[in-house]
């Protein structure tokens, strides 16, 4: 059974990022660096709608993770060098996603979007970046407006123990109570 979470006016992934200027510096530092197929995902978009769908302020950002697709090498200690001394309190992850098949036993992998299809939760698999028209776009392999429905949702992509050992480990469900596990 969903149960809709009274969202009002801004039930717009753009529109709430645009509304918090803190994620919109992060956004550009981000864009200066230019890596492709890039975006800033998981809790980044998901925690702030979360937030917005339960009347909260953006709760802090307890890391920054930035997924990149690139199959040539890429220095990712002097692109990490470089967003510490924009952001020296965030806590940066890079992941380039052209390698994290390997690591999560799949076949490789197309694109950024496509690696974001097998994360354990379709919610976290959400994207943003900015453009250097300062448009901001949002992507997911998943229906980007799904995440306005009020659940925590299982990808069968991944093993169930995996979903379930994540949202105790999160602790989303006590942090978003209004929140609904979906398998």
């Amino acid at each position: 059974m969903s149960v809709k979470l009274s969202i009002g006016p801004m039930n717009n992934i753009i529109e709430l990022i645009r509304a918090d200027k803190h994620r919109l510096d992060i956004l550009a530092v981000v864009a200066s660096l230019q890596l492709p197929d890039c975006y800033i995902a998981a809790g980044f978009v998901r925690n702030l709608v979360w937030d917005y769908m339960h009347g909260f302020p953006p709760t802090a950002l307890n890391d920054v993770d930035i997924i990149y697709f690139s199959k040539s090498l890429i220095n990712e200690d002097i692109l990490l060098a470089a967003l510490c001394s924009s952001f020296p309190n965030v806590n940066w992850q890079l992941k380039n996603q052209a390698l994290m098949h390997k690591r999560n036993l799949d076949p490789p992998y197309e694109n950024s979007i496509g690696a974001m299809a097998h994360w354990p939760e379709i919610e976290t698999a959400l994207g943003a970046r900015l453009e250097a028209n300062g448009k901001i776009v949002v992507v997911s392999p998943f229906d980007k407006n799904y995440i306005f429905n009020g659940f925590i949702t299982h990808n069968t992509k991944r093993e169930k123990s995996v979903f379930l050992k994540r949202i105790e480990k999160k602790q989303w469900l006590e942090a978003w109570p209004k929140l609904q596990v979906k398998l």
